[in-house]
Order: structure tokens, then sequence, then C-alpha cells
């Protein structure tokens, strides 16, 4: 189709900045309907000049709606107006339809789940196009993963964390689950059935994998901020290590304070046990400034920091690391070395370019931006409602919802009936009573299809337009 002429006029006496000024117009311009799906948007040069305003500030207009799904880059092709499936006009003949959705009309909501940008990302396909220009290797990717992968994380992890790691301490792991997999298999070598201490809730694909792979399980509980390290003199029996979450608790969303995580620490180190740290997503903090990794304070506990690919990159990759330290290390490295890499090691050399070119680094950057952008989108939303608590702001890609009633489990299917895919909270508790609620993942959606879906759990967890509870620093 032809470029579009988009009429659109800035006010420079707005509190709004000239960014978000371009960005909103083009959005309505969108949602009206007057630029439609395949429309060819003017070039960022041009456009600027005809406002009067620098090409920066375009380029920062489009990225943001790049970000929201209503735009796609297509390189020489220019910047276009996305073919989406939730922007097609539908004939409405006055009957809902009794139908259960296909999957691919199903808003899906699942948390975990990041946005799929960096496969449309140009330096990403650079980096592959040079891991498989590399002269072709005849022998087995290194049991530990790659020098320089290996290299690169260290690297990210000293700019996103402020973790001082050396490439030696890395291993390259088939992400989280093949990372604690490689764990239970280490600590099997001293104990037939080893125990392992973990948050309740918690993550439920690490208590199936640990199970499957020979641990026993016990459960503590957790709250909003983290556990509670006062609780593990309290144990009966000591385990062989406790897995937690402590700089975004999953589900909860809480962040463990310094003081309980150096409780926990002493108390690891008096007992010998292994302490897991689970630091899933802590590169996408929305109101507060991260605290240190567990890995990072001083202490003689030894103290193993689990990291993936998959929250800020994709989970389609199956890659992630562990950084390791001391005699647990040691035997990791070792238990490792046994089993051999699961990774391919044309994915560790594009990952590793990636991450050395600076792309990941700027792929973080601008989905931070994004989440922040739709975690408002979240608040506001739902609000006003006083029968809703909104939790787990603080960072990461999901939020809690919890309700009174009708039963979460009820309203998730009826929400599936009517396209909307959504994870009860119930399903992340072990042992404890269950809280009624809803876990909802923002990470992998437009903005226009989490406002439609916002508006399904909305009407079917009830009426009441009375002033929602939420904490957005929570």
């Amino acid at each position: 189709m032809s470029e579009a002429e988009i009429p659109i006029e800035l006010d420079r006496n707005s509190p709004m900045s000239l960014a978000a000024q371009v960005a909103s117009k083009l959005r309505t311009a969108i949602l009206n309907g007057i630029l439609q799906p395949e429309h060819t948007l003017p070039a960022t040069r041009r456009l600027a000049k005809e406002l009067g305003i620098s090409r920066g500030v375009v380029v920062r207009a489009f990225e943001q709606l790049a970000g929201e799904g209503f735009l796609e880059s297509n390189g020489s092709g220019g910047t276009k107006v996305a073919v989406r499936p939730d922007m097609q006009p539908r004939p409405f003949n006055g009957k809902q339809p009794s139908r259960t959705p296909l999957p691919a009309d199903v808003i899906d909501l699942t948390p975990g789940r990041p946005s799929g940008s960096p496969f449309q990302d140009r330096q990403w396909r650079s980096a592959w196009k040079s891991a498989i220009g590399e002269q072709g290797n005849i022998q087995l990717p290194p049991a530990l993963g790659t020098m320089a992968l290996r290299e690169a994380v260290a690297d990210h992890l000293a700019v996103s964390r402020g973790l001082a790691v050396d490439a030696e301490d890395v291993i390259i792991t088939g992400g989280t689950s093949d990372a604690l997999h490689l764990v239970v298999a280490m600590l099997r070598n001293r104990s037939q059935q080893p125990r392992i201490l973990v948050e309740d809730p918690g993550y439920p694909t690490a208590r199936r994998v640990m199970t499957a792979a020979g641990a026993q399980l016990a459960t503590v509980p957790v709250d909003q901020n983290g556990l509670d390290s006062s609780q593990l003199a309290l144990l009966e029996e000591i385990p062989d290590a406790v897995l937690v979450t402590p700089s975004h608790q999953y589900p909860l969303g809480g962040r463990m304070a310094v003081q309980e995580r150096l409780g926990l620490l002493k108390w690891a180190d008096q007992h010998g046990v292994l302490v897991l740290e689970d630091d899933y997503d802590s590169e996408f903090r929305h109101s507060r400034m991260p605290l240190p990794a567990m890995a990072s304070l001083p202490s003689a506990a030894d103290v193993v920091l689990l990291g993936t690919f998959s929250k800020n990159l994709s989970p389609w990759l199956r890659c992630g690391y562990l950084v390791v330290r001391g005699n647990a290390g040691e035997m990791l490295k070792a238990t490792r070395e046994a089993l051999d890499t699961p990774v391919a090691g044309v994915l560790q050399s594009a990952i590793a370019h990636y991450i050395k070119g600076g792309g990941l680094s700027r792929h973080i950057t601008r989905a931070r931006r994004e989440y922040a952008h739709r975690r408002s989108l979240l608040i506001d939303r739902l609000n006003p409602r006083d029968d809703l608590e909104l939790t787990a702001l603080d960072g990461g890609l999901h939020a809690v919802i919890r309700f009174k009633s009708p039963d979460a489990t009820s309203v998730a299917t009826k929400a599936l009936e009517l396209g909307v895919r959504v994870v009860p909270l119930a399903g992340y508790y072990a042992d404890r009573p269950a809280e009624n609620g809803l876990v909802v993942g923002y990470g992998a959606v437009s903005d226009l299809q989490l406002a439609k879906a916002l508006a399904v759990l909305s009407g079917l967890i009830g009426g009441g337009a009375q002033g929602l509870r939420s904490d957005p620093s929570d």
C-alpha cells in the first residue's frame, strides 16, 4: 500500500513529552482505523522534518509502538502498521459464539512468557549469521559451555547484577530445568535421595523436575516478602539444599530483605546447606533498585546462582547458566563433565555474539519500557475496584490478582471459553492452603490483547467499581 499521510499536531506546552505525543497520535489513528494494517509510515527523518522535531523523538515513538505491537519494522521496506488478528473487524450477528476458541484465538496470559521481539531484532539475526559463518567444528561443544559464552555471561552479570564473576565459574545449561537436574545429580553423589527445601508457594516445574531427578522435597512457607530466615532454626531435619527466589519471589512477587538473605546464608554455612539462588528475571525491575545477588554477599556458604535466557530472550532457546564457586562448584563441574552439555554449540555462539555486540543489553532496555507500560495498563484497567488486590508489581513479567469470590479455578475455566488463558494461584501451592487468585502474565501480549483480556477477567470476577487496592511499588 502507499505511504500514509498522517495529520499530527504537537503541543510544545504540554507536560507530555513530544515522543509520547507522537506515539499517542499514531496509536489513536491505528485504533480508529485511520491507519490500516500494511500502511507504510513515513520515514523517521521525513516525519521529523515535517513536524519540526528531532529524528530521535520520532524513533522513540516508533520504538514504543513497536513494543506495544502496533508497528513492525521491515528494514528497507519501512515501518508498517502491524497485521494482528485482534484488530481485524469481525461481523456481529447478535449471538455470542458457543464454541471454545481455537488456540490461535486465545489471548495467553500464562506467566513467564516474554516478548518475542528479539527474534525480529536485526542484531539477533546478525549474531546467528556470525555463528553459522564460523569455521566448522567437528568436536562436541565443551561440557561446561563454550568459553566465548561463559565470558559473555560473566560480562553481562557484571553490568546487570553488579556481580564479579570469572568465566571459569560459569556453567552453561539447557535452561533452569536442566540446571536443577544437574544439581540433584551432583547431590546424589553424597546422598541417594537428597533433601531439598523449596518455597511454598513456589515454582511447580522446579518441584516436578527435582522430584523426577530423585530428590525428596520439603517446603517452607513464604509470603510477599519472601522467606523468613528465622523459620529455618525450627526445621526438624536439615536439608542438603534450599531453593529460593530472593530477587522476585515466584509467584508472589516480593523480594527478600538483605537481613533475611544474610540470615539464610549464616544458617546454610553453619549446617553445610547448598543455597540455590534462582535469579530468573532480575533484569526487569519497575519501581525499586534491585538488591544484591546472594552470591555476591559476604559468606562462606556454598551459593549457586541459577540464571536463564528464557525470560530476557525466549524459553524457545532452552539455554541458561549456573554461577558456581567453592567445593560445590567443583562437584557441579565434574558432574557436568560426566553428563556432557545439552546445548548446541551454534546456539551458544549466537548468544555470545548477541551479548558481546550489545544486543542483549539494548533488548532488555526496550523490553523493560514495554513491560513497564503494560504494568501501568494493568493497574489502570482494573481500577477502580475494592474487591480485588493487585500485587507482584515490583518487577518481572506477571502480576497476582487476589479476590474472595468466585473461585479462581472456575474463573480461569470460563475465561478460556471466552478466549483468555490465565493460571489460578492455587497451582503454585504445595502443602499450604492456597489463596484464591490468578497469576497474570503480561510479557508476551500486545497492549490491545491485554486490555481485552482484562475486560473479560474483570467481568468474570464480578461487578463493582469502588476502587482497587494496589501498591505499584509492591
